[in-house]
């Protein structure tokens, strides 16, 4: 058997499957920040259960470099070798997450797709794959055809330059220079908490009108990215609106960024928890025609299929399958 492990800033998700990864047996998701490391959550979630895997493999939201990371939203140090001596896994691997969200977004079922442009999910053989996912972080990742057949490629791409492309862009990027004391990279403004910094930019820096009731909620909110998204959606908050508009046109721009850098002819996967919910905006909002604004290459992006993965498993199935795979 296999333990598999998706972890990520907000949840953290282990599972065990069977050993061609492809049957899931066991599924807990566990709360992130609520516990001191990684090896805490693996035990607690292996003396749960009476299965005694043989190998392993984790994606986890930060560069791994020699089978150690150093997790980027989290107060973590994860090293291979040690985590598999502690649980007792002989086979045991560390890989980015996004390079586990991308093998896991190869096998989903049409079903955990839609489709944003194309008739068909992005291809699975000859062509390149770009991979992003916007979550507590900005993740990206693309699948390269060596060929015979695709190999996940970690990025930390999510951490780029924020380049603004017009007078507004301008003034956020100012707004957030402000906020974070310099540098911004695309992450701090296309991800959950970028939901939360752009409703702020709206409201205290645009000057867009707020009423009392939704500004007191958001004040008072626990997760307050998540209320500004549903506020968004409900047509309760004007400043919310604006927010996720310019939200899925910079999503939009910089998952076309990530396709011509990979030249992903093959298609691009939109990943991550935001993205199934704004799937209509997504659809039909400022997305796809941002996606398509790229001067010479819109042409060729407008051949591109586009589709969001519906399914938040997905990252434990491709560390399941990566384990599985491994020599």
């Amino acid at each position: 058997m296999i333990l598999a492990g998706d972890v990520g800033g907000t949840n953290t998700r282990l599972g065990i499957f069977s050993a061609d990864g492809k049957t899931q047996i066991r599924v807990e998701i566990y709360p992130s920040k609520a516990h001191k490391s990684f090896e805490e959550i693996a035990k607690k979630f292996l003396k749960a259960g009476s299965e005694k895997p043989a190998r392993g493999c984790v994606g986890v939201a930060g560069p791994v470099i020699d089978g150690r990371c150093e997790a980027t939203n989290l107060p973590w140090k994860l090293d291979a070798k040690k985590i598999g001596k502690d649980l007792g896994i002989k086979s045991f691997a560390l890989q980015n997450d996004l390079a586990s969200v991308a093998i896991g977004s190869m096998h989903a079922s049409r079903r955990k797709l839609a489709l944003l442009q194309g008739n068909a999910p992005p291809d699975k053989s000859g062509t390149n794959i770009a991979v992003i996912a916007a979550g507590t972080g900005l993740g990206e990742a693309f699948l390269i055809w060596d060929g015979e057949k695709h190999v996940a490629c970690a990025t930390e791409g999510g951490h780029v330059d924020f380049a603004p492309r017009n007078k507004l862009e301008i003034e956020l990027l100012e707004f957030m220079q402000k906020r974070v004391g310099g540098r911004v990279s695309f992450e701090r403004i296309v991800s959950g908490p970028g939901l939360g910094n752009l409703y702020d930019f709206f409201r205290d820096a645009v000057g867009v009108g707020e009423t009392q009731a939704a500004a007191d909620a958001v004040e008072r909110a626990q997760d307050r990215n998540a209320l500004v998204t549903e506020l968004a959606l409900t047509g309760k908050s004007k400043p919310a609106q604006r927010a996720v508009e310019l939200f899925g046109s910079l999503y939009g721009s910089e998952a076309a960024n990530l396709a011509l850098k990979t030249l992903a002819t093959g298609g691009v996967f939109v990943a991550g928890g935001i993205a199934a919910t704004l799937q209509p905006l997504l659809k039909s909002g400022p997305f796809m025609k941002s996606f398509l604004d790229k001067g010479r290459m819109s042409a060729l992006l407008a051949k591109i299929p586009v589709a969001i993965v519906l399914d938040s498993a997905v990252g434990l199935q491709g560390s399941a399958l990566t384990a599985a795979n491994a020599e």
